[in-house]
C-alpha cells in the first residue's frame, strides 16, 4: 500500500465572543500552549457530541 498525504479542508467563518469569554479562552490557549483556533474547535466538537437530542429530532451528522 502506497502513502498517501490526505489535507483536511478548511472553512472561514467569522464568530464574535464575549470579551470575557475572549479572556476566558486566551488565558487556557497560554497554559496548553495551543492555538484559540485548535481550542475554538475542540469545544464545539466536544459540545456537538454532549448535545442531548430533542424528542422527535432526527439524529445529528457524525462528524468526519
Amino acid at each position: 500500500m502506497a502513502f498517501r498525504v490526505e489535507k483536511e479542508e478548511y472553512v472561514n467563518r467569522t464568530f464574535r465572543f464575549s470579551k470575557k469569554l475572549l479572556a476566558q479562552m486566551e488565558a487556557v490557549c497560554d497554559q496548553k500552549h495551543i492555538s484559540l483556533n485548535r481550542l475554538t474547535v475542540q469545544c464545539i466538537e466536544y459540545a456537538l457530541s454532549e448535545m442531548e437530542e430533542e424528542p422527535g429530532a432526527p439524529p445529528a451528522p457524525p462528524h468526519k
